[in-house]
């Protein structure tokens, strides 16, 4: 994502397109991945990061880096970091959806797993295979790693009911290498931590990371409040705040960083071989304001567990589809339709988590898209594991629009409701609407037609007021 940010703000900026030429030049190509021919009305960007010990031509990383990054002698590759970016045929700001990593999905070849295991599994599977028939290991490491590639792009599509056209990748190297080209970037954190698993140790407050510093800070989940969501909304602050040191014009005119970002782009960026990037960099000039909002999936259920006790995020596909579709203005057939006047629906919002003063602000998300307020309060129908609507019937139509607007929550049945009733009970999973996770934010800082229902969560923008706070 930073590595791509970098060649979109040098083109969009219409500065130093000798630069950017250069630096595309440099950039590994890649086949046969199976992209584009989806006439859904964006062209869909698949970004992925990925914890690679090689770079992005093979060549395995020095001791010395593999140190820096964490990395150890590992020989799986997963993609903790994966990020849907679409951007509409008809000039609408872009959206970039970030995908949790423990979302438990299909996978071709595997079944059920979590997504950040579908490049890495079925790329050593293919490459034991490959090395068992007799192929030699540049073969098999080439071929596999683009059938795990494949198997990630089929399992994004397959939740999100897209069709991938666009492929990018950035391994953890890069990432540093982009970060200490810029000079670090500032961050800001509620409370200090120190957690060995991520090497994150950091005071409270405002603060400037190195490349090694930063990589730390976006791939903490473990002892965070709501694990790998504040770790997506981490990789969302740092990269709306790069973006804005990027656009600075002390690094855009200096060549010896200009240098430094091609370098790291070259080394460590994938794209595949179809995707005429300059004609796109052209396209995104167009966009209204050269904004780009952030966004996550919507989750039914943070913390599920799997048959075998396997800690999983649960996604209901049809939500994240119906949500994703959104973004470009995709119609419902009629019949599914749900033809509902919020004014005439009353709902009641009841906290079960930990965040003082959530109902009320769901509540208040609520009653801007028109519904009417009913109670609002602490739950007391004791312990919840996910968010949810109740209802009398599960199908109930009032109660079903209540779940779209909040993200695409479950809508679970309670007979003890009347037929009238609607209810929403906020579990410590729930990111949608008023929510501190949920607001949409811009490169320039700016609110945007689609940003969250009053009352909206702080922006977060390029660096303009200083980095947002996060935990």
């Amino acid at each position: 994502m930073v590595a791509i940010a970098a060649v979109l703000v040098l083109a969009v900026t219409g500065f130093a397109w000798r630069s950017v030429d250069n630096l595309i030049a440099n950039i590994e190509r890649i086949g046969g991945l199976g992209l584009g021919g989806g006439r859904d009305g964006a062209v869909d960007i698949l970004l992925v990061g990925v914890d690679s010990r090689t770079d992005a031509h093979g060549n395995p990383l020095t001791s010395a880096e593999r140190a820096m990054l964490h990395a150890g002698d590992e020989v799986g590759t997963n993609t903790d970091t994966i990020v849907l970016v679409r951007v509409p045929n008809d000039g609408r700001s872009a959206t970039a959806i970030s995908i949790p990593r423990d979302s438990y999905v299909d996978i071709p070849g595997q079944g059920k797993a979590k997504i950040n295991s579908a490049y890495g599994a079925t790329k050593e599977t293919e490459r034991a295979k490959m090395l068992a028939d007799g192929d030699s290991e540049a073969d098999a490491e080439r071929d596999s790693t683009k059938a795990g590639r494949q198997a990630l792009i089929k399992s994004v599509a397959n939740l999100t009911g897209v069709t991938v056209d666009h492929y990018a990748e950035v391994s953890l190297l890069g990432f540093v290498l982009l970060t200490d080209a810029v000079g670090g970037v500032e961050v800001c954190l509620n409370n200090a931590v120190d957690e060995y698993m991520s090497g994150a140790q950091f005071p409270a407050g405002n603060q400037r990371l190195d490349g090694a510093q930063a990589l730390s800070f976006v791939r903490q989940r473990h002892d965070l409040p709501r694990g790998d969501i504040d770790r997506i909304v981490r990789q969302q602050v740092f990269m709306a705040q790069l973006v804005g040191q990027l656009l600075n014009a002390r690094t855009l005119a200096d060549p010896g960083k200009l240098s430094e970002i091609s370098e790291a782009v070259g080394r460590t960026v994938v794209l595949d071989d179809d995707w005429d990037v300059l004609a796109f960099l052209q396209q995104l000039k167009d966009l209204s304001g050269g904004q780009v909002e952030f966004d996550t999936i919507p989750v039914a259920d943070l913390n599920s567990m799997t048959a075998e006790g396997e800690s999983v995020v649960r996604v209901e596909p049809k939500a994240v589809q119906d949500y994703v579709g959104a973004l470009v203005g995709e119609e419902k057939p009629a019949e599914e339709k749900q033809k509902v006047d919020p004014s005439t629906v009353t709902v009641s919002v009841f906290n079960a988590g930990g965040a003082t003063g959530l109902a009320a602000e769901v509540a208040a998300a609520l009653t801007s898209k028109g519904f009417r307020e009913g109670l609002v309060g602490n739950y007391s129908g004791g312990s919840v594991s996910s968010s949810r609507v109740l209802a009398a019937d599960s199908a109930d139509p009032k109660a079903v629009a209540v779940a779209e607007e909040l993200g695409g929550l479950t809508v679970v049945a309670d007979p003890s409701l009347s037929a009238d009733s609607v209810s929403v009970v906020l579990a410590s999973d729930y990111s949608g609407p008023g929510s501190a996770a949920a607001g949409m934010f811009d490169f320039d800082g700016t609110s945007s037609a689609t940003a969250t229902p009053v009352p909206p969560a702080p922006p977060i923008d390029a660096g303009q007021n200083g980095p947002k706070c996060v935990n």
